[in-house]
Order: structure tokens, then C-alpha cells, then sequence
């Protein structure tokens, strides 16, 4: 079988394959195609018989799937995963076996330099998911006020130094708009303390993250999901999220734990593996959680 063309690894794939138990014949969603790793996985184990619904805002994810998952009992749709009842709804689906739901960036959208994900280049500051749709990031930036902006990196990126990176970006775009990524991420640099210990985070991190669940709408849209996608799940079936920040699994753990449509499985998330971290290191600060419906 020809392996996707991807520099995405698909984060806890056994785990995910282990507790989503796919079996012949089974429904199950891909809330968040990406890189296609964990649908190839649970393709291969649904079989013929069984169907893979993968969803993605991202319309190159959606190409490249169609091209590398071609022949596999994959659906593909361009949807936000919190739309899934209608998409479900077109295909009509009424409910499926299981749900998994990815919230980590591709590897792929990194390696884009046109996205502007990567603050290692100096690619245009986009960050959508969808670049067709809503406002970039560079808007963002060069629009709102240095109030506005520092109240959304402390609310989206829990950065300590919102104010004082807000009021750079506002200083710096009086002289020239701010387009790419390299020079947002030079503005934060030289805003932010430099940290002695090498082993930190770059200082961009947490504004590129709060710029980016800002024009995503990334936490609007998990509140709505975890609402809506326990009704579209059959008795017994599962659902499986992994986050990667704290204000991703705050809210995934409160949804699964006070939800009484669900039952957690898992009381304290799971983490990767000491090998599958130090093979991809992006799989450190993923969280496993895993609720049954009941």
C-alpha cells in the first residue's frame, strides 16, 4: 500500500486505534483529516464494509486525501468538525460508532510556507484553516487596537506578556504593516525577556497560537462539537479527543465528565509513550480523553 506523501505522523495512533476499537463494518468519524494517518489506520480496520468520514476546513488536506486515500472506504468532506450532524445529515447517517477529533496542527500546514503557520519563515501571515474563508491574521493584527490585542494573546496564547507584545505590534506597524510571520515573530521576540534555558518554547509560540484559534474561531468550535456530537453517537460508542494546550483539554474534560449523555473512560489523560516522543516530539504535550456514550 503506497504511503501518503505527508510529513504529518499521526499523534498516539495505537492508542487511538486501541480505544476506538474500529471493527469490520463500522462507521467512524475523522473529525480532523490532517495528515490522514489516523484515517488510513481506521480505514484499514473498518474494511469494505465499513466507512471512514473524514473532515477537514483545510482544502489542501481534503486534495491530498482524495489522491492518497483513493480506493479506501474513506468520505471526504470540507466541513468544520462541529458541523458534523449535517454533514452526517446530507449522507444520511443517523448516528456512527465512533469520533475522533485531533485538535494538533499538521505538519503539513507547518511546512507550508505560504500559510504563515511557521514562524521559521517568512511566509504570508494567514493562519486559516480555510484560506477562502473569514479574516487572516495579518487583518487581525494590523487592525485591532493594542488593548484588544492584548486581551486576545493572554486569553487564547495564557501569555504573561500580552501588553507588552501588544504594544510592540501596534509601535511596529505605525512604521510598516505587519505581512508575515517572520515579522510578527521578531516584534514578539524582542518584546518578550530573553529565557536562559534553551529548552524554552520560542517566545512567538503563544501569540502565533492565540492569533490562530482567534481566525479559526478553534475553541468556539469545540464548545459547539462537544455539544452536539454526543447525539450522533450509537450506545456504547466512543468518543476520542486529543488536545494539546490547557484551554483545549479544560473544556474537553468538563464536557466529558458533567455530559450525562457520556461516561469517561479515561480518568486522567493519556500521553504518549517515551519512545513515540522522543521519535516525534510534537506528541509531548498531547492529552488522550475518552468517553462513552451511554
Amino acid at each position: 500500500m503506497t504511503e501518503p506523501p505527508t510529513a504529518h505522523v499521526p499523534v498516539m495512533l495505537d492508542e487511538i486505534v486501541h480505544w476506538l476499537a474500529p471493527r469490520e463494518g463500522a462507521v467512524i468519524v475523522d473529525g480532523t483529516l490532517g495528515g490522514g494517518g489516523h484515517t488510513r489506520a481506521l480505514a484499514e480496520r473498518v474494511g469494505p464494509d465499513g466507512t471512514v468520514l473524514a473532515l477537514d476546513l483545510d482544502p489542501a488536506a481534503i486534495d491530498r486525501a482524495e489522491r492518497c486515500l483513493a480506493g479506501m472506504p474513506v468520505k471526504l468532506a470540507q466541513a468544520n468538525f462541529c458541523d458534523l450532524p449535517e454533514v452526517l445529515d446530507e449522507l444520511e447517517i443517523a448516528a456512527v460508532d465512533g469520533v475522533l477529533l485531533d485538535l494538533g496542527l499538521s505538519s503539513d500546514q507547518l511546512a507550508d510556507g505560504s500559510r504563515g503557520f511557521s514562524f521559521s519563515t517568512d511566509g504570508p501571515l494567514d493562519l486559516r484553516f480555510d484560506p477562502t474563508s473569514g479574516e487572516s491574521a495579518s487583518r487581525l493584527v494590523n487592525r485591532l487596537s493594542a488593548e484588544k490585542l492584548a486581551d486576545l494573546i493572554y486569553a487564547y496564547g495564557e501569555e504573561r506578556h500580552s501588553r507588552r507584545i501588544a504594544r510592540a505590534i501596534v509601535a511596529r506597524r505605525r512604521e510598516k504593516r505587519i505581512e508575515t510571520a517572520a515579522e510578527l515573530a521578531e516584534v514578539v521576540r524582542r518584546s518578550v525577556p530573553r529565557s536562559r534555558d534553551a529548552r524554552r518554547i520560542d517566545p512567538a509560540t503563544r501569540t502565533f497560537q492565540a492569533l490562530r484559534i482567534a481566525v479559526n474561531g478553534e475553541l468556539k468550535s469545540l464548545e459547539i462539537a462537544l455539544r452536539r456530537l454526543p447525539d450522533r453517537l450509537k450506545p456504547k460508542a466512543r468518543l476520542a479527543i486529543i488536545s494539546f494546550h490547557s484551554l483545549e483539554d479544560r473544556r474537553v474534560k468538563n464536557a466529558l465528565r458533567d455530559d450525562p449523555r457520556l461516561e469517561p473512560l479515561t480518568g486522567k489523560p493519556l500521553r504518549a509513550n517515551e519512545q513515540e516522543t522522543t521519535e516525534n516530539p510534537r506528541a509531548r504535550s498531547a492529552k488522550l480523553r475518552v468517553a462513552e456514550r451511554v
